[in-house]
């Protein structure tokens, strides 16, 4: 159990007395036994005669050297062990030679001291999530194949019409994940205050009415317009406001884009009326980019809204092949006369709701995407693309990548009416 280092030498002076160097050199050398009658005989060992007795200690000595100390011999152990107080301090004396030895500093340091110091142990790596994008597909039968959408909305108001219709929708909410992106200000932390209690109250809902996941977004940049519908519309302020528009939707499409989403819905924060089964109708048409039609209640009727949906024409593109190269085309706007057919003006209220177009331009009011439309490139252009910006510029970007725009003439969906 000991190794070599755990061997004790004992040196123990037998007398106060000092002893006659000379005389030890001139005398002969004694044998052991004469040696032990002049210790018996010595004055200062009779006075401890009766100590040494009672430790029954048995020794054998000898001279080393010429000093005044007796060196013990290992048999001095044994006697030693025959008393129970001096074998308890050899054996603590030992445990805490041992101790010194191999514990090292670190037994006497606090746990708090000891968490601090870095694993020497190899950490697990994490992961290695494998997915397969080669099934990947968006179907006509989204919901019978279980393919996942993600219904995107930049807000910049919340409103209950609009939460409640989309709580609605009869689309597996299993399948659903929201993206919500909040404007930075006073007005954004109202908003995301609202949005954060709705999503709560559903999240911790039934669970067949719970979605996916909810993501929320926060602006990282300023809208360089007011609030105001009248503001948000003006023509002069359409280069910047459409252009902050793009990037709040660019940043909010690739930060909530996962690999496992098939389709993207573009759903606007004002839309507070829609079919509930507008995901199955609209995916339906299994279409790359489908758009419906955009309209507002007004006085017991209703009227057109969305004038992003168009087809093109010569006019326009002759007008544009006339403009500098950072103007921008924006339609609806007696300014610029481009003379597209615009989708709005295409309802018919008796017409067939499946009926379908070809467009050039569209809006984001309701739009349906292919996620692998977005996945190849096509994303709203923040600056002049072809002299067109956001929602329009986005359909022009997807049709240069070979996607074609379609939209649902007779397919209405209605706009908050401020």
């Amino acid at each position: 159990m000991f190794s070599r280092a755990c061997w004790f030498w004992y040196a123990i002076p037998i007398s106060n007395e000092p002893v006659v160097i000379s005389k030890l050199r001139n005398r002969p050398a004694a044998s052991p036994a004469s040696l032990n009658d002049q210790h018996n005989n010595c004055p200062a060992t009779k006075s401890r005669r009766n100590r040494a007795e009672s430790l029954s200690l048995s020794f054998n000595s000898y001279a080393r050297g010429f000093t005044d100390t007796l060196w013990l011999r290992p048999p001095m152990a044994s006697a030693l062990r025959r008393n129970p107080i001096t074998t308890a301090l050899g054996v603590i004396m030992a445990l805490g030679f041992l101790v010194f030895i191999f514990g090292g500093s670190s037994t006497s340091a606090p746990a708090a001291r000891r968490s601090q110091v870095p694993s020497t142990k190899p950490s697990k790596p994490p992961p290695i999530e494998h997915v397969n994008m080669n099934p990947m597909a968006a179907t006509r039968n989204a919901a019978a194949n279980k393919e996942e959408v993600l219904i995107l909305t930049p807000l910049s108001k919340f409103y209950d019409e609009y939460w409640k219709n989309l709580n609605a929708f009869t689309y597996p909410h299993e399948l659903i994940e929201l993206g919500f992106i909040v404007p930075r200000g006073k007005e954004g932390n109202a908003v995301l205050a609202e949005v954060e209690e709705a999503v709560k109250k559903v999240q911790s809902g039934p669970k067949n009415k719970r979605f996916k996941k909810v993501h929320i977004l926060r602006d990282d940049h300023d809208m360089p317009v007011g609030r105001d519908e009248k503001e948000r519309h003006a023509l002069s302020a359409q280069k910047a406001r459409r252009g902050s528009m793009a990037l709040s939707r660019n940043s909010l499409l690739f930060s909530t884009i996962s690999p496992t989403t098939a389709w993207v819905f573009w759903l606007d924060g004002d839309i507070v009326e829609t079919p509930a089964t507008i995901l199955e109708d609209m995916t339906g048409h299994d279409k790359p980019i489908l758009t419906a039609n955009c309209y507002q209640r007004y006085e017991g009727g209703v009227r057109p809204y969305d004038y992003n949906n168009w087809h093109e024409s010569q006019t326009a593109l002759n007008l544009a092949a006339s403009m500098s190269e950072d103007d921008i085309l924006v339609e609806g706007y007696r300014e610029l006369p481009t003379y597209r057919s615009l989708f709005v003006y295409e309802y018919n209220e008796h017409g067939n709701k499946n009926t379908e177009t070809e467009l050039d331009g569209v809006g984001g009011t309701a739009l349906l995407v292919k996620a692998e439309v977005h996945r190849d490139g096509a994303m709203f252009p923040s600056f002049p693309f072809y002299h067109l910006i956001e929602t329009e510029g986005f359909a022009k970007m997807a049709k240069r990548l070979g996607y074609q725009a379609w939209g649902l003439p007779n397919y209405l969906v209605y706009h908050y009416n401020e």
